[in-house]
C-alpha cells in the first residue's frame, strides 16, 4: 500500500518535534498513557448514558506489555477506539487533538468528564525512542478496524485490520541502542514502573504489567522458576483527592517522605482547594529542616505540577515566591493552558492567580502556627527564619505586611525569641524606638556598653545575631509607627534636654582634644568625642549613616565585595563621666606624644569592645607594655 504525506506538516516540522519540544525523552511513556485515559474516559462517559456498552469502571485499564528480544513495547486500552477517518486525522495531521474536540463539543460538557489532553504532539513524541509505531484501532460500534503505521516523516499506512474489541493498540518498535543513548532501557519492567509512578502515578484506571520473579520450585532446595503475574503499576487516587478526614498525619508524612526525599516528617501540612477564577487542589509541606543545600546556589524552588492528575512539571517555580522556596508540594489543576509539549506553561492569568492564593495561604498558616504552637514556629523559624528577613529586604519592603509579623528576633528578654508584636506590647509607655543591637551572638551583644545603658534605662533591645537581621530592619523602617534604632549609632540618645545641653557643651570646649586624638588614629574613624550613653565603661564605637560596623563586616565578607572595603563612619565615643576624661585632657596640655598612643589603645580597646579585630596586634601590645614599665 503506498504511503500516505502527512496533510500539513513537513518532516522538519516532525524533526522539531521529536528533537526539540521535549526535554526528556522518556515522558513519550506519560503521552501515550495519557492519551490512552483519554480514550476510555470518553466511552465511560458515554457509558453512563448508554446501555449498550456493557462496562463499568471497573473494567477499564490499561496494559503494557515488554519484549526485550524483539524490541517492541507495547500500550494497550479498551477505551472509545478511532474509526478509519479519525486515525487519518487525528494521527495524519501533526497537532491534531480528538481530546480537545471531544472537550469543546456541546453535547459533553458536563463536571463529570475530566479529559488530559489538549494537543495532539503527544503521540509524536514517541517517535523520540521509536523507529515504527504502529496503532491497530477498533472504534466502539464499528465493524471494522484499522491500523496506522509510521516510520516518521516519510508518511505513513492506514489498512484494514482484525481486532475483535474496541479500543486501541500502540506497537513501538525501540530504537537501537547507540553510545549516546541507550533506548532499551525503555524495555526494562524496573524502568516502566518507575516512570509510571513518577509522570502517571495517579492516572484513575489500572495500569496493569505482566512481571516475573524467581521463587523457589516446590519439592527443590536450590531450583527456580520464574512466576509471572499481573501487577498494577499506578495508585490511581492521588493522597490530595482523597477527603481530608480520611488521611492520618501518619500518610501524609509516608507520602512526604517518599516523594520529596526526606527523612524527617514535615513540621506541618497544608491543604487547599479551590473553585472560581482557577480551580485546583494544592498539597503543601513545611519541611522540618533545611535541605543540606538550601541556602545555596544550588537549590531549585518549585511545586510539582499536575493537570488532571498527570505531573506535568517537576518544579514550577512560578507558583512560590522566594521567601516561600522551602516549601514542598505540588499543585493540580485541569484548568492550566498547556503548551504543546505539555512540559512547560504559558504565563497565563490563571497561574498567576493560582500562586497568589498559595502565597497567602502560607503566610496565613504560617501565622496560625506562631499563635497555636509557639514551639513548632520557632523549630520553623530556627531553619528558615533568614528567608523570611530575606523576603523583606530584596523585595525593599513590598512584603514587609505580608511578611513583618512573621519575624522573630532573639532579645534581652532572657535571650528567647519575640515577635515585633510581642517587643511592643511590652514596651514602656511613651517609648517611640523598638532598639536593637548587632553581634555575632547573644552573649557578645549583652556585653557591648551600649546596650548596657539602653537595658539600664528600662528598655529591651532586640538582639540581631544573623547577617540579613539589621539589612532587615532598615528596610522596614518603622513597625507600629515605633522606628528601629540602633543603640550603636550616633542617634542613640538616651537623656533629657538638660543632659543633652550640657554634653554639647562639653564636647564644644574639647574640639581641639578630639581633633587631636583623630589625627593619631588616622582615618579608621570619622571623629572623636563625649558620650553620655556609657554606664562604666571608657569607650565604645558607633557609627553614622546607613552603614553601620555590623553591616560593614558583613558587606566587605559578601562574595562580588571584595577589594571593594565598604566602611562605617565610626565614631569613637568617651564616656564624658569616666575618670579617662580627666587624664586625657591632663595628656592633651602636658605630653602629646603619651595623648598620641592612648588614642590608639583607647580605639582597640573599642574594636575588641565590638567584636573587631585589630589592625596591629602588635602595636597595640607594645603600646600597653610601655605604659606599663
Amino acid at each position: 500500500m503506498a504511503k500516505k504525506q502527512f496533510k500539513t506538516e513537513s518532516k522538519k516540522l516532525l524533526d522539531m518535534m521529536v528533537n526539540s519540544i521535549y526535554t526528556h525523552k522518556e515522558i513519550f511513556l506519560r503521552e501515550l498513557i495519557s492519551n490512552a485515559s483519554d480514550a476510555i474516559d470518553k466511552l465511560y462517559f458515554r457509558s453512563l448514558t448508554d446501555d449498550s456498552v456493557g462496562m463499568d469502571h471497573d473494567d477499564f485499564e490499561i496494559r503494557l506489555t515488554a519484549d526485550k528480544d524483539s524490541r517492541i513495547l507495547t500500550v494497550t486500552d479498551n477505551g472509545i477506539g478511532m474509526t478509519k477517518e479519525e486515525l487519518e486525522n487525528n494521527l495524519g495531521t501533526i497537532a491534531k487533538s480528538g481530546s480537545l474536540d471531544f472537550k469543546t463539543d456541546e453535547e459533553n460538557q458536563s463536571e463529570n468528564i475530566d479529559i488530559i489532553g489538549q494537543f495532539g504532539v503527544g503521540f509524536y513524541s514517541a517517535f523520540m525512542v521509536a523507529d515504527n509505531i504502529k496503532v491497530e484501532s477498533k472504534a466502539f460500534g464499528s465493524d471494522e478496524a484499522f491500523v496506522w503505521e509510521s516510520s516518521g516523516a516519510d508518511g505513513y499506512t492506514i489498512k484494514k485490520c482484525e481486532k475483535d474489541k474496541a479500543g486501541t493498540v500502540i506497537t513501538l518498535h525501540i530504537k537501537e541502542d547507540t553510545e549516546e543513548e541507550k533506548y532499551g532501557e525503555f524495555l526494562e519492567v524496573y524502568r516502566i514502573r518507575e516512570l509510571i509512578k513518577k509522570y502517571s502515578d495517579y492516572i484513575r484506571y489500572p495500569i496493569r504489567m505482566e512481571t516475573s520473579h524467581k521463587q523457589l520450585k516446590e519439592g527443590t532446595e536450590n531450583e527456580y522458576e520464574d512466576i509471572y503475574e499481573d501487577e498494577t503499576l499506578n495508585s490511581m487516587t492521588p493522597i490530595w483527592k482523597k477527603p481530608q478526614s480520611k488521611v492520618t498525619d501518619e500518610e501524609y508524612a509516608e507520602y512526604y517522605k517518599g516523594k520529596f526525599n526526606d527523612y524527617e516528617a514535615p513540621l506541618k501540612v497544608i491543604r487547599q482547594s479551590t473553585e472560581g477564577n482557577a480551580t485546583y487542589t494544592a498539597l503543601l509541606f513545611i519541611p522540618s529542616h533545611a535541605p543540606y543545600d538550601y541556602y545555596s546556589r544550588d537549590y531549585e524552588k518549585g511545586l510539582q505540577l499536575y493537570s488532571s492528575s498527570v505531573m506535568i512539571m517537576e518544579k514550577c517555580k512560578d507558583l512560590l515566591p522566594d521567601h516561600f522556596s522551602f516549601v514542598k508540594g505540588l499543585v493540580d489543576s485541569a484548568d492550566l493552558s498547556l503548551n504543546i509539549s505539555r512540559e512547560m506553561l504559558q504565563h497565563d492569568r490563571q497561574l498567576k492567580i493560582i500562586a497568589k492564593a498559595l502565597e497567602k495561604k502560607i503566610a496565613s498558616e504560617l501565622g496560625k502556627m506562631l499563635k497555636t504552637d509557639r514551639e513548632k514556629y520557632e523549630q520553623f523559624f530556627r531553619e528558615f527564619g533568614a528567608q523570611l528577613k530575606w523576603g523583606i529586604y530584596s523585595s525593599f519592603g513590598v512584603n514587609r505586611e505580608e511578611l513583618q509579623d512573621l519575624l522573630l528576633f532573639k532579645t534581652s528578654d532572657e535571650g528567647r525569641y519575640t515577635s515585633l508584636k510581642e517587643y511592643i506590647d511590652r514596651a514602656r509607655e511613651n517609648q517611640d524606638k523598638i532598639y536593637y543591637a548587632v553581634g555575632e551572638t547573644v552573649e557578645k551583644i549583652a556585653m557591648l556598653p551600649q546596650v548596657e545603658s539602653v537595658l539600664a534605662k528600662g528598655y529591651e533591645v532586640l538582639y540581631l545575631t544573623e547577617d540579613i537581621d539589621e539589612f532587615c530592619v532598615q528596610i522596614l523602617r518603622n513597625y507600629d509607627n515605633k522606628d528601629f534604632l540602633n543603640v550603636c549609632t550616633d542617634n542613640l540618645d538616651l537623656g533629657d534636654e538638660e543632659e543633652k545641653a550640657q554634653l554639647k557643651e562639653e564636647n564644644d570646649k574639647s574640639e581641639e582634644l578630639f581633633k587631636f586624638m583623630k589625627e593619631s588614629i588616622g582615618d579608621k574613624v570619622a571623629k572623636v568625642r563625649y558620650t553620655n550613653t556609657l554606664k562604666n565603661h571608657a569607650v565604645c564605637l558607633s557609627s553614622e549613616g546607613n552603614v553601620s560596623v555590623g553591616m560593614e563586616q558583613i558587606l566587605n565578607k559578601m562574595p562580588g565585595t571584595e577589594g571593594q572595603n565598604i566602611k562605617a563612619e565610626t565614631v569613637l565615643e568617651i564616656n564624658k563621666d569616666h575618670p579617662i576624661k580627666d587624664k586625657l585632657l591632663y595628656l592633651f596640655g602636658n605630653d602629646k606624644e603619651k595623648l598620641a598612643d592612648y588614642s590608639k589603645i583607647l580605639y582597640a580597646q573599642a574594636r575588641l569592645i565590638n567584636g573587631l579585630n585589630l589592625d596591629n596586634p602588635a602595636e597595640i601590645s607594645d603600646l600597653v607594655c610601655d605604659l606599663m614599665v
